[in-house]
């Protein structure tokens, strides 16, 4: 049947065309749409690529695992872009049409939230915004309970002869990663002889350029919504500018920032 293969039915266009659906008749309401149906599509593929590196890594392959980080890295830079097309909306644009987005939030984005936690950013109270039994739910969960990227990069160090503490290799992965002075001074250890440790020192420039990018992406995202909602209260009931600002102070690795000043 590839010989009646079509672009559209191989894009399944017809789908993907019409899921677009508003529910007023503003025109800027497509826009906000497209926008963040676009950012889901990019989140797909952005846990397809950290999956796979955080299993390669997990193997001790770790070099394969760069361009996977690498891809990650440059559609973190396609979504932070994005913020600037939806900045031509007005305030009163989103104003005409917010109404009907209700209690909806881009706090209900379980894959956002997935990917939070694959990176080892773990915060159990978004579980609630699921509902039992969803598949939405289930993804997180799994997310939750995993070793994140995180983790299997400072099981590499070990793997490596660095020490790092027992308590951090087999630590509940559910919970919130601790900054660890054991793990940070291995990854000194990386930083100040690049040559025998090339690869770790690799993967953690990659690990830094996705959380590079995370940053820059939450903090046009705070610039996008203060231009069009000042510090209204987000939809949903959050605190909408307010919590936005709180998430540009977290790091998913956190040594790799702290040893710079220690080098």
């Amino acid at each position: 049947m590839t010989q009646d293969m079509t672009y559209a039915r191989y894009l399944a266009l017809d789908q993907l065309l019409a899921a677009q659906q508003p529910l007023s008749d503003r025109h800027d309401e497509l826009l906000f749409i497209v926008i963040h149906q676009t950012k889901e599509l990019w989140l797909k593929e952005i846990i397809h690529e950290v999956l796979l590196a955080r299993r390669l890594i997990a193997e001790g392959d770790v070099e394969p695992a760069y361009k996977a980080l690498a891809r990650v890295s440059r559609i973190q830079t396609v979504m932070t872009l994005s913020w600037d097309v939806l900045a031509t909306m007005t305030p009163a644009d989103y104003l005409s049409f917010r109404g009907e987005l209700g209690s909806s939030s881009g706090f209900q984005s379980h894959q956002f939230r997935t990917l939070e936690y694959l990176l080892g950013l773990k915060d159990q109270s978004f579980l609630k915004f699921h509902a039992e039994g969803s598949d939405a739910l289930a993804q997180l969960q799994a997310a939750l309970e995993a070793p994140s990227l995180y983790d299997v990069a400072i099981a590499q160090l070990s793997k490596a002869g660095l020490a790092v503490p027992d308590a951090v290799l087999n630590r509940d992965f559910a919970q919130t990663y601790a900054p660890s002075p054991e793990v940070e001074a291995a990854w000194l250890e990386v930083y100040r002889d690049t040559q025998r440790y090339w690869e770790l020192y690799q993967l953690a420039e990659k690990l830094v350029d996705l959380d590079d990018a995370l940053v820059t992406w939450r903090h046009k995202h705070v610039l996008t919504v203060e231009r069009i909602i000042g510090g209204r209260p987000g939809t949903g009931g959050t605190d909408g500018v307010g919590y936005l600002a709180s998430t540009l102070r977290r790091r998913a690795f956190p040594e790799l920032w702290s040893l710079r000043t220690k080098l």
